[in-house]
């Protein structure tokens, strides 16, 4: 539904032009722009003694691409408006490719983009008034920053022409909306600091509560990309504090869709801070906005955080959720396909590894949940290669090797043995130098597996045994975290008791 907020007096004329489309009243609704704020999104426009004025599009409806500042209210014009709006482009070009060409093109630009197609730069005009100038900067820097496939040189154009349009924005709120997408653009760049800076300064400038909560959501997305463990608090409490308010005001405004894109991230953040009864409750809520509106990718990539939700509290001591997380991991396969998006396919499937090497279950069945986790590792290692994403491939290894050492005994190959060859895997990755942390991991856990493998009884292997004193030696050395140092330490007072025990017998 488009709405038209205009003075009563100017209804009967807008309602007369509007009677000229079949039915196109039905979709339209003229509302008194005295008794009811206008909402600032492309579905609505203000029409005033002055023209057609479109409405500054904080809820993202299409291509951010800027209409002049006043359109004449001319009965061909407002029907092209509307119809460009609803979609059909065939009715624009009968209204104004002969009469109104150059405004034709201004609407055929934004078809193009929000189909995902390439506008010329060199086709955008301007009159040379000083909201033109400001506006042939912002569209000049969205043309480049939509195009299908930037270039470099695209990029750096595109953020000359948004610094651009900042200095020559005719009042504050266009100067937000400017920089509101010129920080998605940074943010899309991996340029967060810079992005956190251009948005911190435009909450403080913008006119209106709908520019500060888009602009505080952008803030909030940039922001979680610069999470990692172990998190910061205050961080953590800003994002929060920014993704209520954020979706509050979507409800509020009965935007439900919305809400629910918020409502996942704050079951991210609630997941970061180990809430995870919290996590559950705002995934769920997502999950009813999905699937009410049939958004199967969205459904997909819900079922991925909710399945890594399940598993993360099951690993805290609360088993029973390992089935909930294969059910939902299971759901975003059928998004996730290997073909579809390998990498999220192959994450998963380390991820039921682990799952299935751990979850409780009767001692009959364990060899079948085995047989079934080591499948998932190996279809997780068929596409985290070593030489195509090592990181992944020494994570995936690590975990492999762990759940080696709880399967039930195999009759033809020994598990032990083969966690050891798993964990060397993952150690020729992890270097002191670029994985501390993950490298005295993965010591810790090759020390466990050899501790399984045991020793023969009548003499000690010295060269097995200097190999876990080395690696314990290793923790101690490189290790930060006290924890992981206590351990190593542990594991030499054992190995030189075991030592001891070999002397005396």
């Amino acid at each position: 539904m488009l709405s038209i907020y205009a003075s009563t007096e100017l209804h009967a004329e807008i309602r007369s032009i509007l009677q000229q489309e079949d039915r196109l009243e039905e979709l339209v609704q003229i509302i008194d722009h005295l008794s009811i704020r206008p909402v600032p999104n492309a579905l609505n426009c203000m029409v005033q003694a002055e023209g057609i004025r479109s409405m500054i599009d904080w809820q993202n409806q299409q291509a951010p691409y800027l209409l002049p500042e006043y359109l004449p209210l001319h009965p061909d014009i407002l029907l092209s408006w509307c119809f460009a709006r609803l979609g059909n482009y065939e009715k624009v070009q009968a209204y104004l490719a002969k009469d109104y060409p150059t405004l034709y093109l201004e609407f055929d630009f934004i078809n193009r983009l929000n189909q995902g197609l390439p506008v010329d730069p060199a086709e955008l005009i301007s009159d040379y008034s000083p909201f033109d100038e400001y506006r042939l900067m912002h569209n000049q820097a969205v043309v480049r920053h939509y195009h299908p496939q930037p270039d470099p040189k695209t990029i750096d154009q595109a953020r000359y022409f948004y610094l651009e349009a900042l200095e020559s924005a005719p009042n504050d709120e266009y100067r937000a909306f400017s920089a509101w997408h010129f920080a998605l653009l940074l943010i899309d760049l991996g340029e967060l600091e810079d992005a956190i800076r251009v948005l911190r300064a435009a909450i403080h400038f913008a006119l209106t509560e709908d520019a500060r909560i888009e602009l505080r959501y952008a803030l909030c997305q940039a922001l979680m990309q610069q999470l990692h463990p172990p998190y910061d608090p205050d961080l953590l409490e800003e994002i929060k504090s920014g993704l209520w308010a954020v979706q509050a005001h979507y409800k509020a405004q009965d935007r439900p869709v919305e809400q629910a894109f918020v409502l996942t991230d704050m079951g991210v953040i609630a997941n970061y801070c180990e809430s995870w009864s919290e996590s559950l409750g705002y995934f769920n809520q997502a999950q009813t906005s999905f699937e009410a509106a049939e958004l199967t990718e969205m459904l997909g990539q819900l079922h991925y955080r909710k399945g890594t939700l399940l598993f993360t509290w099951a690993q805290q001591g609360n088993p029973q959720f390992f089935k909930g997380a294969i059910e939902s991991y299971q759901k975003a396969l059928q998004t996730f396909s290997r073909e579809a998006a390998p990498e999220v396919y192959a994450e998963i499937q380390h991820h039921l590894g682990i799952i299935y090497s751990e979850i409780p279950d009767e001692v009959k069945k364990k060899g079948l949940w085995a047989a079934i986790s080591a499948s998932a590792f190996q279809e997780a290692l068929d596409i985290f290669r070593k030489e195509s994403h090592p990181y992944e491939y020494a994570m995936v290894c690590n975990h492999f090797g762990n759940a080696l050492t709880k399967y039930p005994e195999a009759k033809l190959t020994d598990n032990m043995e083969k966690a050891l060859f798993y964990f060397q895997e993952a150690l020729s990755i992890r270097s002191a130098e670029a994985y501390p942390l993950e490298r005295c991991l993965s010591l810790l856990n090759s020390l466990e597996a050899h501790w399984h493998l045991g020793m023969p009884e009548d003499r000690l292997d010295e060269a097995r045994f200097q190999q876990m004193v080395d690696a314990a030696q290793e923790v101690l050395d490189i290790s930060p975290d006290e924890n992981l140092r206590a351990l190593a330490q542990d594991q030499l007072d054992k190995l030189e008791q075991l030592k001891q025990a070999y002397a005396a017998s």
